[in-house]
């Protein structure tokens, strides 16, 4: 079969892999869609320190099962059969840490991920790992989803449990830094669920801003390198700020620029991770004490945030459909890798 293998830093390969066999206590599937990310891009050029090489790497998968392990059943309890169509979670919790007896498992100890310690989902055909099917990783995509649609679960579940830490209210207005899939999904997340009232996108990317705002529809969308972004919040809000932010960017001065324009008793997400190299912001620590601010962390998801997403996405509270801009086959995914690292398409899929 053919399959995307990482073995260092900008040496990524599609190769010839011999098919995986199954164990007794794993499932197989045919992968029908992997979906891309900038994370993807990022392992790309730079690795990742928990990955290790040579590895298939993809983490957003859905598929079909092509064989059930034979002690699935007894093992997990689970009633799995060949045909049934599936999602595959990432960031996979042990389930016996400390944070996972009090059900945080976004933030187990002990987590591993689909593409950095297993084989991951840029290939025709791979194993569920028996780590995944233990936490119930293993998802049923609903009759009424896409195997495309189901493989953005993954990013949408890692919305999910952001904004599920926010405690958006009805009527609150929320600002989205960040015109990429995930920015479009907790626009759909926070209205759609949510019921939130305003809702305006910011991105310096000005042709990446407009194709999102096109889809997304937000109130408005703020060229932040043409327009003070806080000031144009306050003027929206009449003075008083923003209720939610939402930082789905890996820029510094987009959460200095959270912080600055958040209302009294504000939450803002800093769902985009930092440049390891360069992490340290500027904070008043007097704004946050004075305005009463809620700061959180957003790291991942959850199985249970995974089989949300389906639900949404079933249910059409959050649609992902046209989110998705370009179907890649698998022979050229590293077109799909410089798609996203261009900013060309919004949410972009490979398939097997």
């Amino acid at each position: 079969m053919k399959a995307l293998r990482f073995y260092a830093p900008e040496d990524v390969r599609l190769e010839d892999q011999p098919e995986p066999s199954c164990g007794p206590d794993e499932v197989k599937i045919r992968v029908r869609n992997c979906s891309t990310c900038g994370t993807d891009v990022k392992i790309f050029h730079n690795g990742h320190q928990n990955l290790s090489p040579p590895r298939t790497i993809g983490h957003e998968i859905a598929g079909e099962i092509v064989e059930v392990g034979a002690d699935v059943a007894a093992t997990y309890g689970q009633d799995w059969h060949v045909g049934d169509r599936v999602q595959v979670i990432a960031a996979v919790p042990c389930g016996k840490c400390h944070e996972c007896r009090k059900g945080w498992m976004a933030v187990c100890e002990n987590q591993t991920s689909v593409g950095y310690q297993y084989e991951g989902g840029f290939a025709e055909y791979m194993v569920v790992p028996r780590q995944v099917l233990q936490v119930g990783g293993l998802n049923r995509v609903p009759e009424n989803v896409g195997f495309d649609e189901a493989s953005a679960a993954e990013p949408l579940a890692c919305a999910i449990n952001a904004q599920e830490l926010l405690g958006i209210e009805p009527g609150d207005i929320v600002v989205v830094f960040g015109a990429g899939p995930i920015g479009c999904m907790h626009i759909r997340l926070a209205r759609g669920v949510h019921q939130a009232g305003q809702v305006y996108l910011v991105d310096v990317n000005a042709d990446r801003l407009a194709m999102s705002a096109e889809v997304a529809a937000p109130d408005e969308a703020i060229d932040a390198s043409r327009t003070d972004v806080v000031e144009r919040v306050k003027e929206l809000t009449g003075g008083r700020g923003a209720d939610v932010i939402i930082t789905a960017t890996a820029a510094k001065v987009a959460q200095e620029q959270a912080v600055a324009m958040a209302a009294r008793n504000g939450r803002i997400s800093f769902f985009g991770g930092l440049p390891k190299t360069d992490p340290v912001i500027q904070l008043d620590s007097n704004v946050v004490h004075y305005r009463q601010l809620h700061i959180h962390g957003a790291n991942g998801s959850a199985p249970e945030h995974n089989r949300r997403a389906l639900e949404y996405i079933s249910t059409g509270q959050v649609p992902v459909k046209d989110l998705i801009t370009n179907h890649v086959p698998l022979e050229d995914v590293l077109s799909a890798f410089d798609i996203v690292r261009s900013g060309r398409g919004i949410k972009v899929t490979v398939e097997p």
